[in-house]
């Protein structure tokens, strides 16, 4: 392996650059002052939204941007951590293996494997990953502690200049809390060998406050070999300052490891070689773990505002998996290793200057962000979790499929104004630049080299009103996603290449960075008291779609595609203790041409994409005595294949929360997961495989089923 002694001094330059602008930025607003003077500027309305019972009317650029808060986390019952997501509306969230891997992310047509195509963010720092092992754009959200999120805001579509790679079907910025209201103590434990305890708590330490929190997490879930999943998971912040004026540091630190029972044939269930919580490979599983630390500074004053944020983080995935079990080897059977560590250095800075044109409020935005991934990973066979050379019947291939050391760096600069033209019309215009280096040193010469492209994406919305507290908008922009660097640059396919005496196929390299371009209109009105209702219809085309590859286990890129759809989201604040949520959202999505093969059309569906999501609940909170929700999730069927001649059922789960405040530190509460105990599909896909030693191998479904009815009990003190 080489070293990246010329990779780390581009890298470090590049941050260089980026810490002046943002010291030439933050000596800027250190001169403005600290509250806005009466004859200063007049600024655009600027309301501090706290979750979906808040008016957004006047304030969202779309009728698909929103935020959710503490409080609608706090009555929602979850299975995963992950599901904080599912709050977004139209957001689906799975998992086809053990709980410590990412989640499998659905929305707007998207299968998003985990994570390709849809940004997340943790006060600011970037949870994607790209160039993954396991798979392009990978965003693990066990790091995440949901009681400390603040709001999560979401925005969906290419519309945005501030969110690039990974966003064209939308993006998710999750806030933590720098102080907590009250310090917390949780302590939860149920079925299927689950336990959780969390302490969290931000006393005052000198000027500011210091958070810390530690989470430890047990489960084993219903399979027959227990997930035995373990984390643990730690924050810790100092802040000074408040939200207008202020700084802070926080590090993090997340470790997991698991067995993983993965989705297993239809047949093999059928012809009784498993169990539905069992599985054809009970050696598959996997550790993970990040650590991080970033700071973050902001000041705002009457004429500006800037925020310089930092972060670095190291990462490492070791991953076993097994999806087609004996299709190639039919005596140690098709698991495989992929294993990914890096280390990730970022920066992201904007300055933003309030002021007037023509007599009208303006807001112009400029703002830098930079990152260098420094990556090992490779892709194995493997035996029992040990590294081996497999028989595919004609020839070895070697336990090394490929090594890859990468250096991918980006950088971004984007612009964003904003103008009130009018009482009832407003614009918000914006562009960014991309800038992407790959430098791939692979174990096969012939797939070493470097690549560079950049991209412009134009975005524009047109907000008119409020008329009767109602808006309009019309937005249409371009995005862009990144291609894994591997892709990129690989002209010898690894698999055929891995085996001795052979050279391997000839590819293709896949384009670096890849065109969307988006489209929306839609409305939002809170025209009756207490309801927030919001409908739009989206479009979005894709020049490259990324596809799930079941027999590889990641992803490639295929043909261009289109998508389309209509979201219909509502939230009811009926009075201070009832709430009710119903979200629809509808898609279809479809590839754009129709190749054939030989005589026949290969089709135009695209496998694992998301028809139709239905979200609804109902919650009454109260400070003491009894409060609880009830939550419906509603996940259709999909196509398989692109011929669409396997589909997926549908997937109906109904979940329940109940809790008694004693008083203003006890609450004890259940959680009752899949309450109608429903054997639904969790996720379901459709490929080629062999289910047991020697015999016929088949493309047939493939599934990893839903948790049956299971209940959690937990205590919660304040303190």
């Amino acid at each position: 392996m080489r070293t990246y002694l010329h990779s780390w001094r581009r890298g470090i330059a590049f941050a260089a650059a980026g810490a002046l602008m943002g010291i030439a930025a933050g000596n800027a607003a250190a001169q403005a002052e600290t509250e806005m003077p009466e004859t200063g500027v007049a600024r655009l309305p600027e309301v501090l939204v706290e979750s979906r019972a808040d008016s957004l009317t006047g304030i969202a650029d779309s009728a698909t941007q929103g935020t959710v808060g503490q409080l609608q986390l706090r009555y929602r019952p979850t299975l995963r951590g992950g599901e904080v997501l599912e709050t977004v509306p139209g957001v689906i969230i799975t998992q086809h293996a053990g709980g410590g891997k990412a989640n499998q992310y659905f929305l707007r047509g998207f299968n998003l494997d985990h994570g390709t195509d849809f940004a997340t963010f943790l006060d600011g720092m970037p949870l994607n990953l790209p160039s993954h092992g396991h798979g392009q754009g990978y965003s693990d959200m066990n790091i995440v502690i949901p009681e400390l999120v603040l709001r999560l805001n979401y925005a969906k579509g290419p519309y945005y200049a501030r969110n690039g790679d990974f966003s064209s079907a939308g993006a998710a910025h999750l806030e933590y809390y720098k102080k907590l209201p009250t310090g917390l103590f949780v302590a939860e434990g149920g079925m299927y060998g689950y336990a959780r305890t969390l302490i969290a708590d931000s006393p005052e330490l000198g000027a500011g406050n210091l958070l810390y929190a530690l989470e430890l997490t047990h489960s084993d879930g219903p399979w027959d070999k227990g997930d035995d999943y373990k984390k643990v998971n730690g924050a810790l912040t100092y802040s000074q300052g408040d939200e207008y004026d202020g700084w802070s540091i926080s590090a993090r630190g997340y470790h997991g490891d698991w067995n993983s029972s993965d989705q297993i044939a239809r047949s093999a269930v059928r012809l009784k070689l498993t169990d539905l919580y069992g599985s054809l490979d009970d050696t598959t599983g996997g550790d993970s773990q990040r650590y991080s630390l970033q700071g973050e500074w902001h000041r705002e004053g009457g004429n500006s505002s800037t925020r310089i944020s930092g972060y670095g983080f190291y990462y490492d995935m070791d991953l076993f998996s097994n999806f087609t079990y004996y299709l190639t080897d039919q005596t140690k059977g098709d698991q495989f290793e992929q294993a990914d560590q890096r280390w990730v250095f970022g920066i992201d800075a904007s300055h933003t200057m309030y002021g007037t044109w023509w007599g009208r409020d303006v807001e112009n935005t400029i703002g830098l962000q930079l990152r260098n991934d420094f990556i090992d990973n490779g892709l194995y066979q493997s035996w029992h979790r040990k590294r081996a050379p497999k028989w595919d019947g004609s020839s070895i291939l070697r336990a090394t499929t490929r090594e890859d050391d990468i250096w991918e760096s980006s950088t971004a600069l984007y612009y964003e104004n904003k103008v009130q033209w009018a009482d009832t019309f407003r614009t918000v215009l914006g562009a960014r630049v991309d800038y992407f280096h790959f430098d791939v040193d692979s174990d096969r010469i012939r797939n070493s080299n470097e690549d560079s492209d950049a991209i412009v994406s134009p975005k524009l919305s047109l907000i008119f009103g409020p008329w009767n507290d109602t808006e309009f908008f019309l937005q249409g922009g371009l995005g862009f996603h990144s291609n894994d660097a591997r892709g990129v640059t690989t002209r010898v396919d690894p698999v055929t290449g891995s085996r001795r005496n052979g050279d391997g196929d000839v590819v293709e390299g896949a384009d670096p960075l890849v065109r969307t371009k988006g489209a929306e209109a839609g409305v939002r009105t809170t025209a009756i008291e207490g309801l927030q209702s919001t409908l739009s219809i989206w479009l979005l085309d894709i020049d490259s779609e990324l596809l799930f590859v079941g027999d590889a286990g990641a992803t490639e890129a295929s043909r261009p595609s289109r998508r389309y759809g209509v979201e219909f989201a509502n939230y009811y604040d009926i009075n201070d203790h009832w709430a009710i949520d119903a979200d629809i959202s509808l898609s279809h999505a479809e590839f754009r041409d129709n190749p054939r093969d030989g005589w026949n059309r290969i089709g135009r569906e695209i496998p694992g994409a998301i028809e139709a999501v239905v979200a609804a609940g109902v919650t009454y909170h109260n400070e003491t005595g009894f409060e609880g929700s009830l939550r419906l999730r509603y996940f259709g069927e999909r196509p398989l294949t692109e011929d669409n001649r396997f589909r997926s059922d549908d997937t109906v789960l109904l979940n329940a929360l109940v809790a008694y405040n004693f008083n203003e530190t006890w609450k004890a509460y259940a959680e009752v997961l899949n309450a109608l105990n429903r054997d639904d599909d969790d996720i379901t896909y459709a490929y080629e495989s062999r289910a047991r030693r020697f015999g016929q191998a088949r493309e047939e479904l493939h599934f990893h089923p839903v948790e049956p009815i299971q209940v959690r009990f937990g205590v919660e003190a304040k303190f």
